[in-house]
């Protein structure tokens, strides 16, 4: 990946477009192709877990992306210094309570799926601040009017579409737990996603629409690479969210939120990567420092994938990881305060 050269791009003048600016719709065509093959429909089976080849890819890159926070948040040491207790005590008391209590960790189990979109949605939104950054726009104005562009463009085809059910399924752990009254949400949420359809339609084709209408007579000049990025998240969400085609909206919007995500963490991180695997910062330093960097996340995802599914105390490790990344994201990649 190429460094960059000068504003207003992120990675580069050619990395932005596939890894950001485009990677949703990259994510739509690889998902689709892979649907329509036997990676995407056959199932097989591996250690005792049952799936096809697709499935297994997605769930080792989206485990493995959780872990990369850690680079930025335990790994730098300015970073480290600003939030110590956040990032030892919090993490430990957290597995000591969910690896204690099946109701916390059928609860943490539940606000992982939950926290999860609530985190892509605001993904999507702070690449765009980025890009207004560089192009010399504020990144304090109009925040939440933008926020809740994003949540109406990644939340709602959740909310009102085909694939509400992958996400009520983990409803299911409460059951587990022992509380059976919290576990009847998804039918609940199911029963309403009809009515939830048509407001969340009406609604947010209005609200898009008053955007874009504010937008054009605050005068503000939108980066194109910005513009582009939000046409794509919306397109490809309403599509793979909405309608799930072929039964791949799981692997499209995972594949495209990591597969950002790597980016972004190798951009900003790039130096203290190398430090934190003791390279030099040549040409050779930074090759080898970029292989232990997906080698590391990768390892995760994979130790993540197949001990979660055997053992109760890797499952709560992987928990931890999840939550822990969904927080650390939200305060140590602030466009505001220009560490990002």
């Amino acid at each position: 990946m190429e460094k960059p050269e000068k504003a207003p791009y992120i990675l580069g003048p050619r990395a932005d477009w596939p890894l950001l600016v485009f990677a949703p719709l990259l994510g739509l065509a690889v998902g689709l192709l892979l649907g329509l093959t036997p990676l995407g429909t056959r199932p097989v089976r591996f250690f005792g877990a049952s799936g096809t080849v697709a499935d297994g890819f997605i769930g080792v890159f989206i485990t493995a992306h959780l872990a990369l926070v850690f680079f930025r948040s335990h790994g730098n040491p300015e970073v480290f210094a600003r939030w110590p207790w956040r990032f030892t005590y919090v993490p430990l008391a957290l597995f000591a309570t969910i690896l204690a209590f099946p109701l916390a960790r059928a609860a943490a189990a539940v606000l992982a799926v939950w926290w999860d979109v609530y985190h892509s949605s605001l993904q999507t939104f702070g690449i765009g601040r980025i890009y207004d950054r560089l192009a010399g726009n504020d990144p304090k104005e109009g925040r939440w009017p933008e926020i809740l562009l994003n949540h109406f463009l990644y939340i709602g085809p959740i909310l009102a579409g085909a694939s509400l059910p992958l996400h009520t399924r983990v409803f299911a752990e409460f059951e587990n737990a022992g509380w059976e009254g919290a576990a009847a949400w998804a039918g609940t949420l199911l029963r309403a996603r009809p009515v939830m359809g048509g407001w969340l339609a009406g609604v947010g084709a209005a609200y898009v629409l008053g955007f874009l209408v504010w937008t054009v007579a605050s005068g503000q000049r939108v980066p194109s690479r910005k513009v582009w990025l939000y046409v794509s998240t919306a397109a490809t969400s309403v599509w793979a969210w909405g309608y799930n085609p072929l039964g791949m909206a799981l692997f499209i919007m995972n594949f495209f939120h990591a597969l950002q995500y790597f980016a972004l963490v190798w951009r900003y991180e790039e130096g203290n990567i190398a430090r934190v695997f003791g390279l030099p910062s040549d040409a050779e330093g930074r090759r080898r420092a970029f292989g232990a960097f997906v080698g590391a996340g990768v390892a995760y995802g994979v130790a993540g994938g197949l001990l979660g599914e055997l053992s109760q105390t890797a499952l709560c490790v992987t928990l931890v990881v999840s939550l822990m990344h969904f927080w650390y994201d939200g305060f140590v990649w602030s466009v505001r305060a220009g560490d990002a």
